[in-house]
């Protein structure tokens, strides 16, 4: 299925430009996200008329995700989790529970932004991606502690 861009998608394309992608992406996610329009005579023509007005919606899109990066960055993401005596958690930590984190700090970040290379199953300090933008992608440190009973 080919489709035109309405903004920078990372490992698909740029902003107008014309892409094939598979056709459930397209028809599920891209059009319907308002991410992308079906590539017809009508919809280019469409597009070039409107290009302006997708250049600034992109440009504020872009300015967002670096003010959210700035506030990601400000807070240190602590988490306590009982565990046992070898460091080793009982369960691990996800991306909703980062994302959880954040949604109690007052920042809406989607836990499929929040890239988790792989499961959190120890105590101390791990790297974390958040994909807020393909052009912004801020690298936080996610600290694990012991949780203390009481």
């Amino acid at each position: 299925m080919e489709v035109i861009l309405l903004e920078k998608i990372g490992r698909v394309g740029n902003l107008g430009e014309q892409v094939k992608v598979r056709g459930g992406y397209g028809r599920n996610y891209l059009i319907p996200q308002g991410k992308a329009l079906p590539a017809t005579r009508e919809n280019m023509q469409r597009f070039e008329q409107q290009k302006a007005e997708f250049q600034k919606r992109q440009e504020e899109i872009l300015a967002t995700a670096k003010e959210l990066a700035t506030q990601i960055e400000g807070i240190a993401v602590v988490l306590d989790r009982p565990a046992g005596t070898t460091e080793k958690l009982f369960g691990s930590v996800t991306n909703a529970d980062i994302s959880s984190f954040y949604k109690e700090k007052g920042l809406d970040i989607p836990r499929s932004q929040i890239d988790v290379p792989h499961p959190i199953r120890v105590l101390g300090e791990h790297t974390v991606r958040i994909r807020l933008h393909p052009d912004v992608i801020p690298v936080v440190k996610v600290v694990v502690e012991r949780r203390v009973n009481s």
